[in-house]
């Protein structure tokens, strides 16, 4: 997992309320357990017709969408079912956070557990947001900030240890791992 510190991008704005997982990645792609190549599921039934040519109307198919790293989504995102391939599968779209007014519990969990940033701005902010599609945008994960075009800068929540992960491009796993040695002498001194 890439650690997380700075994002500077352009901003995709996807303005739909209750964006469910299945519409993230539909169940039908939920068959691999690798993280690899979902990108391309992401919003398919969005962004693709019944003949799997791209919908060109649809944002994440347009020429201003490239290389952005930041989702602007609806309030409620990742509402519905848990699945850990809507956040795998926008990180390998190539997105790094998500930005709304409300993101779905289970969903942020998954988000931060998978190296996908979900950020919870005020309406005010959300509003800019939505109205500026490919505004230029900063957001910093070492003072949980994020900064506007105009200099507005508005602070967010991230979980302590969340934040310690994304930072350091590990996740609980790997967190663990790394404390092999103070485990075993701990276990130690146990007996």
């Amino acid at each position: 997992m890439q650690p997380i510190r700075i994002i500077e991008s352009k901003t995709v704005v996807l303005p739909s309320s209750n964006i469910d997982t299945d519409q993230i990645i539909p169940a039908r792609f939920l068959t691999t357990t690798t993280k690899e190549g979902l990108g391309k599921a992401a919003f398919s039934d969005w962004r693709y017709d019944s003949a799997g040519a791209p919908n060109p109307d649809f944002i994440l198919n347009r020429p201003e969408a490239a290389g952005s790293l930041i989702l602007v989504a609806g309030r409620n995102f990742g509402c519905g079912s848990s699945r850990e391939h809507a956040p795998w599968a926008l990180v390998d779209f190539g997105f790094r956070a998500v930005i709304s007014t409300e993101i779905a519990d289970i969903f942020r969990s998954n988000s931060l557990k998978n190296g996908l940033l979900p950020i919870v701005v005020d309406e005010a902010t959300h509003a800019w947001l939505l109205a500026n599609p490919g505004a230029q945008v900063r957001i910093d994960l070492e003072t949980n900030s994020l900064t506007l075009p105009n200099g507005t800068t508005v602070k967010f929540p991230v979980e302590s240890f969340a934040r310690y992960c994304l930072l350091n491009g590990t996740d609980e796993l790997g967190f663990l791992q790394k404390q092999e040695n103070a485990i075993a002498k701990f276990e130690q001194n146990r007996v």
